[in-house]
């Protein structure tokens, strides 16, 4: 058994946007990439690898048949390294994180990587859904059980999103500055560099693409909510986008026979159920567990990244829990980063890295509010 969990490395691709310059990329080729990347930077013997654990959220058509096996080997990789594709929804690929680290602790595991991938050009939003009816899945759901518990009221994330706005009294004028500083954050961090070590570029694609310059409150509030009669927008929620993420986790017997040299340590997992009515508040009781865990205090932290699924899911959770939001998505989130479903929680993860790094902080803490009422939360620790 590992008493710590190291993080030797992290890279991932630029996001592309919905119809963009990775919208033609196959979902294989592209998880190959960053973990050809990975392997590449780490000097790591490929082979001693003990596991792939890769997230991926629509896993149908050309992301279906486990992508993290078909990843590892399109890119050319010793073939009796396994792999795993796993859903946590949102939160696969910070799940993957966890999952690698839990099997280093147990002694399972010497060396993992955590990825994931997502091209939601290709796999579009809910696509696993789309075919579901003829196969007794609809939506909401009508299993016995379920309209027993929860009746037929609507539930989808859109919704979820609006509630928690009203929930906490958050206004329009709020989440229209978020949405702002996100893009702001993100063109700020492309021009001063700072995402240059994190990212492995594909072809031509060199840049996060959803990046956008010049808007004002008062084209963002001209624009039509995405559901009718409600508050989020189009600009106020993340960005469909296409991405793939990866990270390598070692032990320390594993750091010392191989050499490597670790940057970050895992100080704290945690996992948590929440309202699957109102779907993303999880990153409220997954904070305040990860924190507990790791013997730490929200101003004990750093730099958070919290995920911009919803402007009102990050303003919830900063109200709830007290992050300061200077210190939250420091680089820009979703709403300029784009959401690339499964590869987020690795992209969130390694941006997180490099940014406690280049800023010289020691702890950094990484959220994320999942379907179906789910939340994740990690804090590292800088070494």
């Amino acid at each position: 058994m590992s008493e710590h969990v190291y993080i030797v490395d992290a890279v991932r691709t630029p996001t592309g946007r919905r119809g963009g310059g990775l919208s033609r990329a196959h979902p294989a080729d592209l998880g190959a990439h960053v973990l050809s990347a990975l392997v590449d930077r780490t000097g790591i013997d490929p082979a001693r690898v003990d596991d792939v654990i890769m997230g991926c959220v629509g896993q149908i058509g050309a992301q279906a048949w486990n992508l993290g096996r078909n990843a590892w080997l399109s890119a050319g990789l010793p073939e009796q390294v396994p792999a795993v594709t796993i859903d946590r929804q949102c939160g696969s690929s910070q799940q993957a994180v966890h999952f690698a680290a839990h099997g280093i602790r147990a002694g399972e595991y010497d060396l993992a990587i955590a990825a994931g991938v997502e091209v939601m050009s290709l796999v579009t939003l809910n696509s696993s859904g789309t075919v579901g009816p003829e196969l007794g899945m609809r939506y909401p759901f009508d299993g016995d059980g379920w309209r027993k518990r929860y009746g037929d009221q609507e539930i989808h994330q859109f919704r979820g999103g609006d509630l928690i706005v009203e929930h906490w009294g958050i206004t329009d004028d709020e989440m229209h500055q978020l949405a702002l500083d996100s893009h702001a954050r993100a063109d700020r961090a492309w021009a001063e560099g700072r995402f240059d070590r994190e990212v492995a570029p594909w072809g031509d694609v060199t840049r996060d693409e959803g990046v956008r310059r010049g808007s004002t409150k008062e084209k963002l509030a001209a624009l039509a909510p995405i559901r009718e009669g409600g508050r989020h927008t189009a600009a106020l929620a993340s960005q469909i986008a296409d991405g793939a993420a990866a990270l390598l986790l070692a032990s320390e017997d594993a750091v010392r026979r191989h050499g490597l040299t670790p940057r970050a340590r895992m100080r704290a997992t945690s996992v948590v159920g929440s309202d699957p009515v109102m779907i993303l508040t999880g990153p409220i009781p997954a904070t305040n567990r990860v924190l507990d865990k790791a013997g730490l205090k929200i101003d004990d932290i750093d730099l958070f990244e919290c995920n911009e699924a919803f402007a009102g899911v990050v303003l919830a959770w900063a109200k709830e829990t007290g992050a300061d939001l200077a210190r939250t998505n420091v680089n820009g989130g979703a709403m300029a980063l784009g959401h690339p479903l499964g590869a987020s929680g690795a992209r969130l993860m390694t941006t997180l890295l490099h940014e406690l790094e280049r800023s010289g902080g020691s702890y950094g803490l990484q959220t994320m509010c999942e379907g179906g009422g789910l939340g994740n939360g990690t804090v590292i620790e800088r070494l």
